[in-house]
């Protein structure tokens, strides 16, 4: 059984931790598995949306195996890619959204941090729970969790430990729905299918100039957004979609949904 399986739906590319039986925790197999699935994923021109999900409903992902930490250290890319696979990966360019389903926890919530949004079941559940072991958060999540959630929210997590539902994880904005248990995956494919109805190009240099523009003063980041859409105004794609709204042909945008 592949402890990383890939599938693609459309223009939608489904990456899933298989490893139910340890509550899709992550050894240094498995990490490697999800760098060479991103970039997949990265290099493929006929795939819009990255879904990153876990096998069954108890769990998203749980962290690191912790008995097999060694190996997380070891794998060829863990240096570069980051010891649960893919938190340093930078330059995917593309949406990604992580379909939670049970325990997001320690290094799985760093995963699902990684990803642009998160689609929660109702019975997700969050936590910087490796605090009780004195692991700390080296995938990612000291610098991305403050970034989606706000700085007293993701010091709350991170210093206390504690573990908090969906509802609670909604409020905060650390999802952006919840759906019934064992939906968050088909609401995710949802989206992708949306996401992939629109013109790309400006949807990439959107995506591209909100992170490259989170270090960046006002001023810098308006000069980024200029320059990125210059690229933009010229995509045939832009001047289509003008061109429906003009004849009327106006699709409804999805609705945030709370199933």
């Amino acid at each position: 059984m592949a402890k990383i399986e890939i599938e693609s739906k459309g223009r939608a590319f489904i990456v899933t931790i298989n490893r139910p039986e340890v509550r899709n925790a992550v050894d240094g197999e498995t990490a490697e598995l999800l760098c060479k699935a991103v970039d997949t994923f990265r290099k493929d021109d006929g795939l819009d949306v990255l879904i990153l999900t876990g096998a069954g409903d108890v769990s998203f992902c749980a962290g690191a195996d912790l008995r097999k930490v060694e190996s997380l250290i070891s794998w060829k890319y863990s240096e570069t890619c980051g010891p649960m696979g893919i938190s340093r990966i930078t330059d995917v360019r593309k949406p990604t959204i992580a379909a939670v389903n049970g325990y997001c926890l320690a290094g799985g919530l760093e995963l699902a941090c990684w990803c642009d949004f998160r689609i929660a079941s109702r019975n997700a559940s969050f936590g910087v729970v490796n605090r009780r072991w004195g692991v700390p958060l080296i995938d990612g999540g000291t610098q991305r969790l403050w970034r989606v959630v706000g700085l007293g929210n993701a010091l709350y997590m991170i210093e206390t430990g504690v573990q908090i539902d969906a509802e609670h994880a909604l409020r905060i904005g650390l999802v952006q729905e919840i759906v019934s248990q064992g939906q968050a995956l088909s609401r995710s494919l949802e989206l992708a299918k949306s996401i992939s109805s629109y013109p790309q190009v400006s949807l990439r240099n959107d995506r591209r100039s909100v992170y490259e523009g989170l270090s960046l003063p006002l001023p810098e980041g308006l000069r980024l957004e200029k320059r990125l859409h210059k690229d933009s105004i010229k995509d045939p794609g832009m001047a289509e979609g003008i061109r429906r709204y003009s004849d009327g042909r106006r699709p409804q945008p999805p609705r945030p949904e709370s199933r």
